[in-house]
């Protein structure tokens, strides 16, 4: 294992397990944000995202479970997310151990390619749970979104003594809808799952405050780290793959090299051909997605 860091921001390069039994204080975390592998088959760098069964699956997964429980703060929240068909057994083990208050469905767009004798997964599920119910951080005046019956419809709630508008703001409902990142995307990098920097800007600005810590065991393109750093939270990250190790001292810690290797952001091709063949420039549009 090796550890990285630079004001308020930490990155240990090494399994996820260990460094949370062993580099991880009990009840020091504020926020935790996890999105593991899904066991559905990917390919990370030098790691197939794959177990032998969905038990064996299920038991890896426990096992980081109880250390990120270990190290939350008696007032912290964790985010916890997997594929729709092992969500089940994570849902089942948490709820005897933290308090679930929401089971938030993350919605996007198609790739392009669905299936055709099935109804194809446009969605990610995400637990949102505390460890005590009645004393958590809830900012929802950072998260308001428009409420369409009062800034559109402008309908008249007459429920009241008083008659009045309905409010044009209201706290995000449990269906969240925020584009895949792909490859034009300014946010892309080279990972086959990254998520959106406006699905963390939600979960960070309502369930911390500026100073707490935010923990992501399973890093990936570092977008849990590089949004709370933004947000002047602190940051503890934890990746086993170098490849994906370098976005998170390029991106959070801000290196300009790592073993000598100059680290610089995702070249991109900007040139297609059209119909005839013939080379030119795209300026717009998501042709190539980053999770397909």
């Amino acid at each position: 294992m090796n550890k990285y860091g630079s004001n308020g921001h930490i990155i240990h390069h090494g399994d996820a397990i260990e460094v949370l039994r062993f580099e991880i204080s009990d009840a020091s975390i504020d926020l935790i944000f996890v999105d593991p592998p899904y066991n559905i088959g990917k390919k990370f760098s030098q790691f197939e995202d794959r177990w032998p069964s969905d038990t064996e699956y299920a038991n890896w997964a426990y096992e980081w479970i109880d250390e990120c429980i270990r190290v939350l703060k008696p007032t912290g929240t964790m985010y916890l997310m997997t594929s729709t068909q092992a969500m089940p057994y994570f849902d089942l083990y948490i709820r005897d151990r933290l308090t679930i208050l929401s089971r938030i469905v993350w919605s996007y767009d198609s790739s392009g390619v669905q299936a055709r004798k099935y109804y194809g997964s446009m969605y990610e599920p995400i637990l949102h749970c505390v460890k005590d119910p009645k004393s958590y951080t809830f900012n929802a005046d950072d998260i308001l979104i428009e409420a369409k019956t009062g800034a559109k419809r402008k309908l008249i709630d007459y429920r009241g003594e008083v008659p009045k508008p309905y409010n044009t703001k209201k706290v995000p409902g449990n269906v969240w809808d925020f584009p895949r990142v792909r490859y034009r995307m300014d946010e892309y990098e080279e990972h086959p799952s990254q998520k959106p920097e406006a699905l963390l800007d939600r979960i960070i600005r309502a369930s911390s405050n500026k100073g707490d810590t935010v923990l992501d065991p399973f890093s990936g393109t570092f977008t849990t780290a590089a949004v709370a750093k933004a947000l002047g939270r602190k940051t503890i990250s934890i990746e086993s793959q170098e490849e994906y190790l370098k976005i998170g001292l390029r991106r959070v810690l801000e290196f300009d090299e790592y073993q000598s290797e100059r680290l610089e952001r995702p070249k991109k091709n900007t040139k297609i051909k059209n119909a005839r063949g013939v080379k030119r420039e795209e300026l717009t549009g998501d042709l190539f997605s980053a999770n397909s």
